[in-house]
């Protein structure tokens, strides 16, 4: 079996270690958790791992955030990996920060990376992995917020999540989306 995980972010060091970038930072914990490296490919960011006889084709989007579609329809269409096998891992300001949801599909919730998918794709019916990075900010202010880096006092509960991701991939791709929602969507 193999498997499409796509971390959402932006490319350049000014987005490093941000709010809208925690997608290319799960996915470089999985990369390195499996022995493997990313290369610059064709849109993206790409490393293959193994896993429990599993491959994983990781890909960071080097499309922006609001052109991620592009780099998903590629690599799903050229690694030929069906779409119930794709995830797709993102920040979410609707979920407070200690929060975690796996999803099979649905709304894209003004997320721009996800509209874009969406649209490339031809439906919200895909799996993805939203990672919360709570709503702390004055209003008008949102943009300012996703592209901030964490706080001190925030970093130690984001550094948890990230390890959780990594086990709601593996657990994704071992056990399927139904049985991984229902152990880890508290």
């Amino acid at each position: 079996m193999k498997y499409l995980i796509v971390g959402l972010g932006n490319i350049g060091m000014e987005y490093d270690m941000t709010r809208h970038n925690i997608g290319f930072d799960v996915a470089d914990a999985f990369v390195i958790k499996h022995g493997g490296s990313f290369t610059l490919d064709r849109h993206a960011y790409v490393a293959h791992c193994k896993w429990k006889g599993k491959q994983f084709v990781m890909i960071k989007p080097t499309t922006y955030m609001n052109l991620s579609g592009k780099a998903v329809k590629y690599w799903m269409d050229k690694e030929k990996i069906a779409i119930e096998n794709i995830l797709v891992i993102l920040d979410d300001l609707a979920l407070p920060i200690e929060a975690l949801r796996l999803r099979q599909g649905g709304s894209a919730a003004g997320h721009n990376g996800l509209k874009n998918i969406e649209l490339i794709l031809q439906t919200d019916q895909y799996p993805r992995l939203r990672f919360g990075i709570g709503n702390n900010y004055p209003k008008g202010r949102q943009a300012d917020f996703v592209l901030s880096k964490w706080t001190s006092e925030e970093l130690p509960i984001v550094k948890d999540k990230v390890i959780k991701s990594i086990d709601i991939i593996e657990s994704f791709a071992a056990q399927g989306i139904a049985k991984t929602m229902s152990l880890y969507n508290r």
